[in-house]
């Protein structure tokens, strides 16, 4: 068994317990030591974060090899078409390479917490809520995905890492669990048998 921190990360809070810059970090929230991320949040985005002190489980949580799945809502400026959504699905190309299909739907005003600042909302410019859910971890992923269909996300929020939620926790909030997750172990590939080269001896000739 293994204890992990599900943790509710407020808006521009880094997901490192130090900053030499002064900038919000886990450490204003988390006072427990040896415990480490598994996997990054972005300081701009908010919602679920584990951390643990079992370095295997933290590899495995954050590794998209494990295809986790995240689900993300996002805030995104416009009035979101169904042919963005179907181009989500079906994956979207980023200098990076193209993503994987993201499971996608557009979502009715989501009840979630006010966030501090505000985003910033124009006149006569709509936005509109769409949930996704990925497997894989490419820099600001969501958010390149979004703005490359053409709507720019104004706010993002990660609610849940395979079965583990933010329900019921305010921003800056955590609570631990215990979890018992079979850390598969990585076998080395077996090596081909070496060829052994051998000289041939003369045959002896006999006269």
């Amino acid at each position: 068994m293994s204890e992990i921190i599900v943790f509710n990360k407020p808006f521009q809070v880094l997901t490192q317990f130090t900053d030499t810059e002064g900038r919000s970090t886990l450490s204003d929230f988390i006072k427990r030591k040896g415990v480490y991320a598994a996997g990054r949040l972005d300081y701009d985005s908010e919602g679920l974060l584990i951390l643990t002190d079992d370095g295997k489980l933290q590899h495995q949580l954050a590794d998209p090899k494990f295809k986790l799945e995240k689900t993300y809502w996002a805030q995104v400026e416009g009035e979101i078409s169904d042919s963005a959504l179907e181009q989500l699905r079906k994956g979207v190309e980023l200098k990076d390479g193209i993503t994987r299909p993201a499971r996608t739907k557009k979502l009715s005003s989501p009840s979630v917490w006010p966030r501090n600042p505000p985003i910033r909302e124009r006149k006569n410019q709509p936005t509109s809520w769409i949930e996704l859910k990925i497997s894989e971890g490419k820099n600001r992923q969501v958010r390149r995905m979004t703005a490359a269909v053409g709507f720019p996300t104004l706010r993002l929020i990660r609610v849940a890492i395979g079965n583990w939620t933010v329900d019921g926790l305010a921003p800056g909030a955590f609570r631990t669990e215990q979890v018992n997750i079979p850390v598969s172990k990585s076998k080395p590939r077996p090596r081909p048998e070496a060829v052994k080269k051998t000289r041939r001896k003369p045959e002896r000739r006999t006269r």
